[in-house]
């Protein structure tokens, strides 16, 4: 059975800051969602988060055939694949974008920015990430993360170094490991998962899952994609806005 995608988006500048560095994709044509976090001076950071964004659909676009394969029904190793390597490139193209702007334009040398996107084709989930944005799946009612920040603090709890509330109030918990832009080359990590009628997807720049409990997600993602979204964004500002809020939210029938 095919599953029918309604979303919504919402960004805000958050209370500290002057300009909103995020960007964000919602096309439910395509299935395809995306949320970036740009970083950089002399609104570099905009540059390049809107860059990725842009380059992402292009590259997602082009690659129609294999996801219409895909949703055709057809979801053989090969197809699969092709689907995946779709929105991988798709990243890789991103990455190499910004790193050829910041590199002919010296103002712009050292930009770069987050990527977290979804594709969705008939019932296929795809992930690409990239940075500390983040992608959760609600499903029964509770929310799970569908991906992995890319930071010191992550590493290190993963090592054994931090333990997560030694990790909460790290001074290098802003501190990202990986991003869209810094090079001409960036390891993404894909995802496949199975998809059904009922599930619903939030996608986030860390202005707002900074914010929250993953206790929170699931019953707010139930209001519906405009009322959630709005909802989010109004309680980061409310808990402090101290960064710029982007949620994407995404409910399947």
């Amino acid at each position: 059975m095919l599953v029918n995608a309604r979303s919504a988006a919402l960004s805000d500048v958050g209370r500290r800051r002057t300009v909103n560095e995020d960007a964000h994709l919602i096309r439910d044509d395509l299935g395809l969602y995306v949320v970036a976090d740009g970083m950089g001076g002399h609104a570099s950071g905009e540059v390049a988060s809107r860059e990725a964004v842009d380059t992402v659909l292009d590259m997602v676009a082009r690659g129609r055939a294999s996801l219409e394969r895909v949703a055709g029904g057809d979801l053989g190793e090969e197809a699969v694949r092709a689907a995946v390597r779709t929105l991988e490139s798709a990243v890789q193209a991103a990455t190499y974008m910004v790193y050829a702007i910041a590199q002919n334009e010296p103002a712009r040398q050292g930009m770069g920015t987050t990527v977290s996107a979804l594709l969705l084709a008939g019932r296929l989930g795809v992930t690409a990430q990239v940075g500390d944005s983040r992608i959760y799946l609600v499903r029964g009612g509770t929310a799970s993360r569908l991906t992995e920040d890319h930071t010191l603090v992550a590493w290190q709890i993963q090592q054994g170094i931090l333990s997560p509330e030694e990790a909460a109030t790290s001074p290098h918990k802003n501190v990202i490991t990986r991003a869209v832009g810094s090079r001409d080359y960036v390891q993404v990590d894909t995802r496949v998962l199975d998809i059904s009628p009922g599930d619903a997807f939030l996608l986030c720049t860390d202005g707002l899952h900074g914010y929250l409990d993953d206790g929170e997600i699931a019953p707010i993602v139930a209001l519906g994609p405009d009322a959630a979204v709005r909802r989010f964004v109004a309680m980061a500002n409310e808990r402090g806005g101290r960064d710029n809020i982007t949620a994407v939210v995404v409910a399947l029938s």
